[in-house]
Formats: structure tokens, sequence, C-alpha cells
């Protein structure tokens, strides 16, 4: 029976206006509604499925803000047994390797496990390095961009598609997956899963609670940052082409012109 851990994170809604700090242009994450990201629902699903088929025990862990807890209580109404969360101000601004860096000691924390599970990219980094980062930390096999997963005996299963085709892959256990989108389908939260969630065990952890130093993460000491920001422009009218005989010409010239043909 594995143990499973699933890697999730909480980001502003996508329909919420994104804002940047203007001190050190890392994410105002005051400023937009607070969600669990929509991949990482394909990653507890994937994670549900293996334990629906083999037993074992789900569990969902996180860095982020106190209020991430809201998210992780969403992963546990969708059937995740158990829940972890690293929250401390050293930690803000963390860039991606540091963030693995942070992962790693939270599954320090966390004990065995069998397979970690996550996204294939969050919708406010994007940067998708983090398991590939936290693979090199663990010294673990990476199976990245999945669309499907499972478990035969000591060996993880699946398929990663890509431009070129669809390769199938497999590793020794214990290892850790990202999945994409297509992975499957996730679950709603029936109302008896949101009221179980309530009773279920969130576990808190500062960095006084694990091996990462204060001097290892945070904006300060990151390895990479942002020095300027340019707003976006603002949405300008369309030119309307009145056809008058040579539109299909002066739409044409127009697309000829902005390099698309």
């Amino acid at each position: 029976m594995p143990n499973i851990v699933v890697l999730v994170k909480q980001v502003p809604d996508t329909w919420s206006e994104r804002k940047l700090s203007e001190d050190d242009y890392t994410l105002d994450r005051d400023s937009a509604d607070a969600v669990l990201d929509e991949i990482n629902e394909n990653a507890v699903e994937a994670a549900l499925e293996l334990k629906e088929a083999h037993g074992g025990n789900v569990t969902v862990a996180t860095v982020g803000p106190e209020r991430a807890v809201e998210s992780l209580r969403k992963a546990l109404a969708m059937g995740a047994d158990d829940a972890v969360i690293l929250s401390d101000d050293a930690v803000a601004g963390s860039d991606a390797v540091q963030t693995a860096w942070a992962l790693s000691n939270v599954l320090d924390a966390i004990g065995e496990f069998d397979v970690v599970i996550a996204g294939n990219a969050s919708t406010d980094g994007g940067t998708g390095t983090v398991p590939a980062a936290l693979g090199v930390y663990r010294g673990l096999p990476v199976l990245t961009h999945m669309r499907s997963v499972a478990i035969e005996g000591e060996t993880i299963t699946g398929e990663r598609e890509t431009e070129d085709g669809i390769y199938e892959l497999k590793a020794s256990l214990p290892a850790i997956v990202s999945v994409t989108e297509k992975a499957n389908s996730p679950r709603f939260a029936s109302f008896k899963g949101i009221m179980a969630a309530k009773k279920k065990p969130v576990r808190e952890l500062t960095l006084a609670d694990v091996a990462a130093e204060p001097e290892q993460l945070g904006v300060e000491n990151s390895a990479t940052n942002v020095t300027g920001v340019t707003p976006k422009p603002e949405k300008s009218a369309g030119e309307i082409v009145a056809d008058d005989g040579a539109g299909a010409d002066k739409i044409a010239e127009f697309l000829k012109t902005n390099k698309f043909i």
C-alpha cells in the first residue's frame, strides 16, 4: 500500500487581476482571490485513483502563507487523508529552486513515501522546474508531464505525450511524478467530503521544525530576481476593414505587415 504525497499550491484566481509588489516585484497575494491551482486537482485525482487501486495514504503538502490551508482543505475534501503546510515569513519570495529545497525538507518531516505527485507547472509561476529540482535534491527518478500514471509492484509507469508522439515511461519506486491536465478529470468534492475535511489533520510547520535555514530561502537569497516590470498595454479598439471590394487585400496586407504571413 503506497504512501503518496501530493504537492499543491495556492495561486491567485485567474479571473482576478494579478499584481506585483512595488518594492521587490514579487506576487502580491493579497490583491487577488486565492484558489487551489487547477493542475493540482489533477495531481490529487491521480493520487486518489492510485489509492483506490492499491490502498495506502494520500498526504497533500504545500509551502505558502497561512491562508494556503484553504487550498489544503479543498484537496482534503476531494478525498486526501491528511495535509502538511510549511508557512514562514522567511520563505516568501523564494524562487523555484528554493521552493524545491523547502519541499524536500517538508518530505523529511512527512517521513517515508513511495510516490510524490505534482502538477506539471503552476499558473502563477509556470517554470515547470520544481518536480525536477526536487528529484535532484532527493536523488530520485522523475517522470514529468505525464498523461497517465500507474503502479505495478515496485515500479511506476505511465505515458508522456509530446509533439513527437507518446512515450511510455517507467521508474522504480520511490519516484517523483508530474501530471498534465490530460491525466484525468478531477472529481468534485461532495458535501460529505467537505464536512469530513474540516476534521482531517493539517500539520503546520515553520522553518524551526525542518532542516531548512532562513538564509537558504526568501527573495533576498534567491538566485533569480526581477529588476523591473512594464504594465501590460491597455486593450485598444480593433481596426475595422470596410469591404469595398478590396477587403481581402487589406486584411492580407495587415497580416503581412505584422508578419503573421
